[in-house]
């Protein structure tokens, strides 16, 4: 089972708050829902609708999981809704408890187990393990050289400041980029890479 990242992300590497202006005000952000002058159906809704046919699983943080949590159950009945509901659910915490799971077909997987279990899934399954939001857990799996693709939708705005997908540690680790589509209508980038083999 392939791990995949999916980010909205500012030209500045933010991914903090891109749906709404309460998702997440952390540190103080305050650009909460800053994807939308930049969403282009025509090129970010194909983007979406492939990487969910392909998700045999959602793996999400705990504070991503919350906001979908309370969003997704209440839209039965459109198919995107549907889909989201119907796929089963990792959540990463060391917060949550089983009585917190109300979304259905959610799984726990505690803080300290993340890397053993997520190594496991790997091996154990078929398709794509996708991740969406979720900035501490991705920034985890990329130190730990768990992701197999990382698909990014650039957005032309400079956020100055927030959270973050990418590694600090100093350690390089090449990509390669797989695909690559421009919108002309926002300028927004959906672009695909994948980790390369170093010669």
């Amino acid at each position: 089972m392939r791990i995949v990242i999916s980010e909205f992300i500012s030209l500045d590497g933010v991914v903090q708050g891109p749906g709404g202006a309460e998702e997440d005000r952390d540190g103080g952000f305050a650009h909460g829902g800053w994807s939308h002058p930049f969403f282009d159906p025509e090129v970010i809704g194909p983007f979406f609708d492939e990487s969910m046919r392909e998700a045999q699983a959602l793996l999400l943080g705990r504070r991503t999981w919350r906001t979908m949590a309370g969003a997704w159950p209440e839209r039965a009945g459109d198919p995107f809704a549907d889909r989201m509901n119907s796929l089963q659910k990792y959540v990463v915490s060391s917060t949550l408890s089983e009585s917190d799971l109300t979304w259905n077909n959610t799984t726990l997987i505690p803080g300290d187990q993340t890397v053993s279990r997520l190594s496991e899934l790997r091996r154990s399954g078929a398709g794509s393990l996708l991740v969406m939001g979720s900035p501490t857990l991705v920034r985890s799996l990329l130190s730990e050289g768990l992701v197999d693709e990382l698909r990014l939708v650039t957005m032309p705005v400079l956020l100055g400041g927030g959270k973050t997908i990418f590694p600090t540690d100093g350690n390089q680790r090449p990509m390669e980029l797989v695909s690559s589509r421009t919108s002309e209508a926002t300028g927004t980038q959906v672009r695909v890479y994948r980790p390369k083999t170093r010669d």
